[in-house]
């Protein structure tokens, strides 16, 4: 599976990757043919622990989630790593454990722990020199060349887009594969980014976020390799869950609910009953001579 994604981001064309953060907006997307998809930590957090996307989760709270997704699914798991979860020795076992759990690349970041959820206030980033000594100890934790290390910088908002650009290219010198240059504030921030770098670029499209959402022609056109849409999924299905939880609440009923609802049938065959059902049908004749006894 992780050769698939490495060998992917050799070849012409943006690779678009939705944000998934539990096993139905995981298989979903899988359903539907993605190339890839993109473990959103703000989104596993907020889903699993419901809490924000603040350093609170731990390493075993996210590779359970990992393993569950990369398993559950056949495209390539780009999968959120924060900043390793501790000191250099977590981090290579944080490399390690995503690794083993099926995922196709890990995403580790520069910031100070405790970490914040991009494109939101007060993020501060480690020395440089520390932030490379993560992508070194990344590097060299990996099993597999075909597991890719995703570098990203939070030193734009802070500090500037010189500094995260010098981070870029140290990152890169320090054998990461791809290079996530977090919260560009304008179109012409992602073009410096995409002309300062011969190496897959990753877009990051937060609705609401710093950068502009862009379509796919306008990022491939900037230099751009992977886009993620992190938040995208988890905000829709938070504005349907809000209404139809609205309307249930202001009626007692949803016989009168005026928006989309996904067909039962569909959603119980996407989760697997099928095959539930077929197994049923296949060991009934034995279940029902096992009771007449």
């Amino acid at each position: 599976m992780t050769a698939t994604l490495a060998d992917r981001l050799k070849q012409p064309g943006l690779l678009v990757a939705p944000g998934v953060y539990d096993m139905v907006s995981a298989r979903l997307a899988d359903a539907l043919g993605f190339e890839a998809l993109y473990m959103t930590g703000f989104g596993v957090v907020a889903s699993h622990l419901g809490l924000p996307d603040a350093g609170l989760a731990t390493y075993t709270d996210m590779v359970g989630r990992v393993r569950l997704m990369a398993e559950g699914v056949a495209a390539p798991l780009i999968a959120d790593g924060d900043t390793g979860y501790g000191g250099l020795l977590n981090i290579n076992h944080t490399v390690r454990g995503y690794e083993a759990a099926g995922a196709a690349a890990i995403q580790l970041e520069d910031q100070e722990f405790p970490k914040k959820c991009g494109h939101t206030p007060g993020r501060r980033v480690v020395p440089l020199a520390d932030a490379v000594a993560r992508v070194k100890v990344a590097v060299e934790a990996r099993n597999s060349k075909d597991f890719l290390i995703v570098a990203r910088t939070d030193a734009r908002t802070s500090l500037g887009l010189d500094e995260a650009l010098r981070r870029g290219e140290a990152f890169l010198k320090a054998g990461a594969d791809v290079l996530f240059i977090e919260s560009p504030e304008s179109i012409e921030e992602m073009r410096q980014i995409g002309r300062a770098f011969d190496a897959p670029l990753l877009a990051n499209m937060v609705e609401g976020g710093r950068t502009p959402i862009l379509s796919k022609a306008e990022l491939e056109e900037l230099g751009y390799k992977l886009a993620i849409f992190p938040v995208s999924g988890l905000l829709a299905t938070t504005a349907a869950l809000h209404s139809v939880f609205a309307t249930i609440a202001n009626d007692g009923s949803t016989k009168h609910f005026g928006g989309a609802l996904h067909p039962f049938n569909d959603l119980a065959k996407l989760m697997g009953f099928e095959r539930v059902w077929a197994f049923d049908e296949t060991h009934a004749e034995r279940e029902n001579a096992s009771e007449r006894r």
